[in-house]
């Protein structure tokens, strides 16, 4: 008669041995981006905020020094001008925009992590089925982690 394995011996089974490894790195940002030297000029024209002008100079100087500190040459968004015409709350001091922001970044953000793990497996060079543990991380959101869950890789 077979002897029930004890969970330990099933965790341990399970567990790779070995130190964790990184086998490959995946990047992918959205297609739209803004020159950061450009930046505040779009910002203030979206949000409709150009007669603000001792503001915008501030902006114009932030960015610049910040872009020069920091090496920072794009920003890369989901957002179009498309979308802000669309739902102009995102463009409004103090207007309710969060709920926006989210379904556009919970219906965006699984896209851009399929095209990283694509790149990762590519670069990887083994099959889909040998993965592990598969990290993924964006400075995007509240639901990120749940995102991890779903991410499209087929």
């Amino acid at each position: 008669m077979a002897s029930m394995a004890s969970v330990e011996e099933i965790r341990n089974a399970q567990r790779a041995k070995g130190p964790a490894t990184v086998l490959a790195i995946g990047t992918a940002t959205p297609e739209n981006f803004i020159h950061q030297s450009d930046y505040a000029d779009y910002y203030f024209r979206v949000t409709k905020s150009e007669h603000m002008t001792e503001l915008k100079k501030k902006f114009k100087r932030i960015c610049s020094t910040a872009g020069e500190k920091s090496m920072i040459k794009k920003r890369y968004i989901h957002l179009t001008e498309k979308m802000l015409e669309e739902h102009p709350n995102i463009g409004a001091y103090m207007a309710p925009s969060l709920n926006i922001h989210q379904e556009i970044i919970t219906a965006e953000i699984p896209k851009l992590g399929k095209e990283a793990a694509l790149k990762a497996l590519k670069e990887w060079g083994q099959p889909k089925s040998k993965i592990t543990h598969l990290v993924f991380c964006t400075t995007s959101g509240v639901e990120m982690p749940v995102l991890t869950i779903n991410l499209p890789i087929s």
